[in-house]
């Protein structure tokens, strides 16, 4: 046992640890959607009402799962894929692949996660009568786990993170008033959005991998198909992402004037990303434009949105 392993840090160091690793201020890119979701929903509902006590412990509610949620799936991640990141010079440093956190400190924090998440969920059935958040915990935690082993046999592993992200805008609306995902078709046209723009940014965040991933037998659209044709089909789902978004802005009841101007930043947002990338590429930068393009641009994209279709539907 190394010396890094032995001196395993208390649980609250272990959790600062766990929080800069997998970056919990990256839920940004799904929380503005779930948000935006919710807000919908309420302005839907026949029984709930956003300006109500009870529309307050909802919202509340709902980012508590978020968190919790999303740091289940990434503790998961980086867990089961800690014998690839020990071998990739890019993920080396991450704390399970280091040492700095024993995999067993890191499994009893994910599974502290997802009991917690279960527990939260069980609330809307108490306090709200609402017994469908409960009911789909489970499967839920198991669907965006799954994500972390696709890449062991298929290169759609992009599409299944964009999936696991895509459930939290329906998974909010469920949490709030499940029959408003049969009245506003919005709902789904969002999660379209956000299943095929998160396929896309992870192409293109895979092509760092793409030698690591081929070289290792690993699954991904740049290993299967080089970096020319993986451009050209992170491209592509952009173009399904930004036609899901214009559908959930014509189809959305309530959407205005600021939704579309954040529908139109968006696509202009899109295109910059690829532009940068490219760019990058081209000149020898390629991490670093991906850092850009990935972190920051699509950011930008998901707050922007969130907080424009929020304003939009309360107004």
């Amino acid at each position: 046992m190394s010396t890094v392993d032995a001196q395993q840090p208390s649980i609250f160091q272990a959790a600062r640890m766990v929080a800069s690793d997998i970056k919990i201020a990256h839920s940004v890119f799904a929380l503005p959607f779930a948000l935006l979701a919710a807000i919908r929903a309420f302005d839907s509902s026949a029984t709930m009402r956003m300006n109500s006590r009870q529309g307050a412990i909802v919202i509340g509610l709902i980012v508590v799962c978020m968190v919790l949620a999303r740091t289940w799936a990434m503790l998961f991640n980086r867990l089961v894929d800690s014998r690839f990141d020990r071998e990739n010079a890019r993920t080396a440093r991450r704390i399970f692949a280091s040492g700095a956190l024993s995999s067993t400190t890191g499994w009893i924090i994910a599974l502290l996660c997802a009991g917690a998440f279960v527990g939260v969920a069980a609330l809307f059935n108490v306090l709200f009568d609402n017994h469908w958040p409960l009911a789909l915990s489970l499967p839920v935690l198991l669907w965006i786990a799954f994500y972390s082993i696709t890449k062991r046999f298929t290169m759609l592993c992009h599409v299944f993170l964009g999936g696991a992200l895509a459930a939290s805008p329906i998974a909010a609306a469920i949490a709030v008033d499940p029959e408003t995902l049969a009245t506003d078709l919005s709902l789904w046209a969002l999660s379209a959005f956000v299943l095929f723009w998160v396929a896309g940014f992870d192409v293109l965040y895979a092509l760092q991998d793409e030698r690591f991933d081929r070289e290792r037998g690993l699954h991904s659209i740049p290993s299967k198909f080089g970096t020319a044709k993986a451009l050209t089909l992170s491209r592509a789902m952009h173009v399904l992402a930004f036609s899901s978004l214009v559908a959930a802005y014509t189809t959305g009841e309530g959407f205005g004037g600021l939704f579309g101007i954040g529908v139109g930043v968006t696509g202009a947002l899109l295109i910059l990303e690829h532009a940068i990338v490219a760019q990058g590429w081209k000149g020898g930068k390629g991490v670093a434009a991906l850092n850009m393009a990935f972190f920051t641009v699509n950011g930008v994209v998901s707050c922007i949105l969130g907080a424009l279709g929020v304003v939009d539907t309360l107004w």
